[in-house]
């Protein structure tokens, strides 16, 4: 169960940056604040959680690299980020770490 903890604090890891993207704007600027604080929030307590039987060094190298790949894909998809060929050698790079990671666990 500790893995599922791990995936969910990676996955809600994206959201806050994602809200502080969407702070950016004065119209919603605190939306993307709430977005973001809850987000950190809920990703930490699953990182909480996780870390009770996964060595901190492994899940905390999994959990950058989660909300880093996912929030360049989101960036990507959403808000126009530049997409070059090194950009997404980088992002798979970041994935086949993380997947490193837990195979050797």
């Amino acid at each position: 169960m500790s893995w599922v903890y791990l995936v969910l604090a990676g996955l809600f890891e994206i959201g806050w940056p994602v809200g502080i993207k969407i702070s950016q704007a004065s119209e919603t600027r605190w939306l993307g604040i709430a977005i973001a604080l809850s987000f950190m929030a809920v990703s930490g307590y699953f990182l909480w959680l996780a870390q009770q039987n996964i060595p901190i060094g492994t899940a905390y190298a999994i959990w950058t690299g989660i909300g880093g790949a996912g929030t360049f894909i989101v960036g990507v998809l959403f808000f126009e980020d530049a997409l070059s060929l090194m950009r997404i050698l980088g992002v798979l790079l970041i994935i086949l770490g993380v997947a490193a990671l837990k195979f050797s666990s």
